[in-house]
């Protein structure tokens, strides 16, 4: 699906805020409004639109004010001036300061809608420029820039345009489901159904009616025939999480659908061909099961034709900043709230937790972090967690006799952690670099320096 451009509209009568916002609307913009020019840039910093259509003459910052503002901090978001007082000079000197049109009131309904086209495309070229290779992992939908988060993406984006049988491993709460999405979407099955079922959750006695199906009277109660998971999932993925809770009568059925590929409902007595793309989850481990004889070997075999181990979040350490800024703002728009920033000691404090919950743990603590949080900045108080440094990285000492000294490996450990949370977090926001460097507290050139000297991008 196409995104939709977001137009921020700026002006201090609410009239033209009104009349401007639903003509953009209709056009298929999301449109976003402020009643002046210091509301106008808290809601840049914090919305990031496309463009900014904003007033000339507004009491306490003008206009112009606020162009100067957008093109120190935000040069690549494109600012439109609106006015009942428009003048060659007037035009002339808002061009000169970096606007990208000038509109005089009232205003005409095509010349607004061709400006702003032109200048919402502009803003999708300044972007892709700041984004460059680092967006081309969005597809996949699994956020980190770990290592084992990267052998995650990879072997589902070899695994995902075949059809075979998919076996995702992991402690709970790793993920496992967000890998099944991601297998599924970047199939050729994508168009087709998605469905989910965890085995766990279902009364032993209904297992196979929920899997294959029932017809009317198989068995007290099923008073209409009914379709099961398998049916629904025709020509898209079946998703089985917690596989191994599921029941020994089930597994060989379960078995026989994965030869034949071919269902019997129960209580039917002609089987129905089936074209459903099996991705299976645990968090036990099935061999283990195997040994026990509470898993069939032959169906284990047949499940791990390709296996993804998910990682737990201690394994992952340097994915925290990233995925505290995607839970962020994934809790700030269900609850309604400002979305704030975690601090850095408040990232080291997270980073030296173990997390026996795993990422799942995590977006809770932020969650309820944001719910009783004040201020726009999360401390370490905000996460009931005292102040601690970041887990250190693995120092290395030379091994061809070479020194040593403390102040030169400080400063490569220093330089490492320095790259991993930038890439974590331009990561995290798509390579926005003006968002990247207000969460990081630097300003947008310190950031592109940085970038450019650990080889992130060339600066422009």
């Amino acid at each position: 699906m196409k995104r939709r451009a977001q137009v921020l509209v700026v002006d201090d009568e609410q009239n033209v805020r009104k009349v401007l916002g639903a003509l953009l609307t209709q056009a298929g913009y999301l449109v976003a409004s402020a009643a002046s020019g210091k509301e106008a840039l808290e809601q840049v910093r914090s919305q990031d639109p496309d463009l900014v259509i904003c007033d000339l003459k507004m009491p306490g910052m003008d206009g112009l004010e606020v162009l100067v503002e957008m093109r120190a901090e935000f040069p690549e978001i494109p600012v439109v001036l609106l006015t009942a007082h428009g003048t060659v000079e007037t035009a002339v000197e808002a061009m000169k300061r970096g606007a990208h049109d000038f509109l005089t009131k009232p205003f005409d309904r095509d010349k607004i809608l061709e400006i702003v086209g032109k200048a919402v495309a502009q803003a999708g070229r300044a972007r892709q420029e700041f984004q460059g290779p680092l967006a081309q992992d969005e597809r996949c939908g699994l956020v980190g820039a770990s290592p084992a988060m990267a052998a995650v993406r990879q072997m589902v984006e070899r695994v995902a345009p075949s059809v075979a049988t998919v076996l995702i491993t992991g402690e709970t709460g790793t993920g496992k489901e967000l890998v099944a999405e991601a297998v599924h979407r970047l199939s050729p099955r994508q168009a087709g159904p998605l469905v989910r079922i965890n085995c766990g959750a279902l009364p032993e006695t209904l297992v196979e009616a929920e899997l294959f199906g029932h017809e009317r009277g198989a068995f007290t109660g099923a008073d209409r025939a009914k379709p099961g998971r398998f049916e629904l999932a025709h020509e898209g993925t079946l998703f089985l999480d917690e596989i191994g809770e599921l029941p020994l009568p089930a597994q060989v059925k379960l078995l026989r659908v994965l030869q034949d590929g071919q269902i019997d409902r129960v209580g039917g007595t002609q089987p129905r061909r089936i074209d459903v793309r099996l991705v299976a989850a645990t968090n036990r481990d099935l061999a283990v099961m195997v040994e026990q004889g509470r898993f069939r070997q032959d169906l284990l075999y047949r499940l791990r034709v390709v296996e993804i181990r998910v990682p737990p979040l201690h394994e992952r350490r340097e994915d925290i900043p990233s995925l505290v800024t995607v839970f962020l703002e994934k809790s700030a728009r269900r609850l309604q709230r400002p979305r704030p920033t975690a601090s850095p000691e408040a990232l080291a404090a997270l980073a030296s937790r173990s997390w026996p919950g795993n990422v799942r743990e995590l977006e809770n603590a932020v969650e309820r972090a944001l719910l009783f949080s004040e201020g726009p900045v999360l401390t370490p108080a905000d996460f009931s967690l005292p102040e601690a440094a970041p887990s250190p990285l693995p120092v290395t000492p030379p091994t061809d006799g070479s020194a040593s000294d403390l102040k030169t490996t400080t400063r490569s450990v220093a330089r490492d952690a320095q790259r991993r949370l930038i890439l974590a977090v331009l990561e995290a926001t798509g390579g926005n670099v003006t968002r990247s460097a207000e969460r990081l507290g630097l300003s947008r050139r310190g950031l592109q320096i940085k970038m450019k000297e650990y080889g992130l991008r060339d600066a422009p």
